[in-house]
């Protein structure tokens, strides 16, 4: 039996389609936005550290930031920590975002799950990452596995937030139409439950894909000896503040680079909605 309810739960859009159209003098202006508020972000940074006279120790101009950048990317070291880190990003969000995908399923689905593990799932939360980071330093090393456990932990809950809610926001009446078309639990769950949920999913997976960088830091600050977080940290003790902002512009970049990617994939997975 082949069926396909994707068109049955999708959102229709009002809005009209702006392939083809000509680029106009306010869209470049939308579009070029970001990187005139970014100019605008450097001069005043710029200004307030002539104004201000502070030393480089304190508050670095942007250009003798920009210079550090240059020295740390020439010399390799800047490449190697961004390997690590995103490394252990990738592990942690792969890590977290399956084991939560699976879980919140079954949590949705059955409500004996629920009731047995969502107290102590709730109670997780209350623990702060940076309390049990030294202990999972402690336990598994100081190498990728600690940062990529402490990275899914902190991706896991949102997932597994969304993950509920999308599958428990399926329309009832949807569901009696495939338990009247004879559908296998397999069927239900790829052609219903799937397209039904993953807009809510993909959701969480933007929030989670940022959460996921603050994760493999604060794993490297609590033990490490590579990544951007032990960058930083180095950095910090030797006064190096222009280094510091490397560090911290480069953890801007790859979370606005994963946050990308996530809303391109989900502009590809939820095309069926634009139809």
């Amino acid at each position: 039996m082949q069926i396909d309810l994707a068109q049955a739960v999708k959102q229709p859009s009002t809005m009209p389609a702006a392939a083809g159209r000509p680029l106009t003098a306010a869209r470049w202006i939308r579009r070029l936005l970001p990187v005139l508020t970014f100019a605008l972000f450097l001069a005043g940074w710029e200004l307030l550290v002539r104004l201000g006279n502070y030393p480089a120790f304190i508050l670095p101009s942007p250009g003798r930031v920009a210079s550090r950048f240059v020295t740390v990317a020439l010399d390799g070291s800047l490449w190697h920590h961004l390997a690590v880190t995103l490394a252990e990003v990738l592990g942690g969000l792969a890590l977290g975002v399956s084991v939560a995908a699976v879980l919140g399923y079954a949590l949705a689905k059955s409500v004996t799950i629920e009731r047995a593990l969502s107290p102590y799932l709730v109670a997780s939360q209350a623990i702060p990452i940076v309390a049990i980071a030294p202990l999972l330093v402690i336990w598994f090393g100081t190498g990728l596995t600690s940062k990529i456990l402490i990275s899914a932990l902190i991706v896991f809950f949102p997932i597994l937030v969304n993950t509920i809610a999308g599958i428990r926001g399926v329309p009832a009446d949807l569901r009696c139409l495939m338990r009247s078309l004879q559908a296998s639990p397999w069927q239900t769950f790829t052609k219903l439950d799937v397209p039904a949920a993953l807009p809510v999913l993909m959701a969480g997976l933007k929030v989670g894909a940022t959460l996921s960088v603050i994760g493999a830091v604060v794993g490297e600050m609590a033990g490490a000896d590579a990544g951007l977080g032990f960058m930083i940290n180095l950095a910090d003790g030797q006064y190096d503040t222009a280094r510091v902002f490397v560090g911290v512009f480069m953890l801007i970049v790859l979370a606005l680079a994963l946050y990308g990617a996530v809303s391109l994939a989900e502009r590809r997975l939820l095309a069926w909605r634009k139809q």
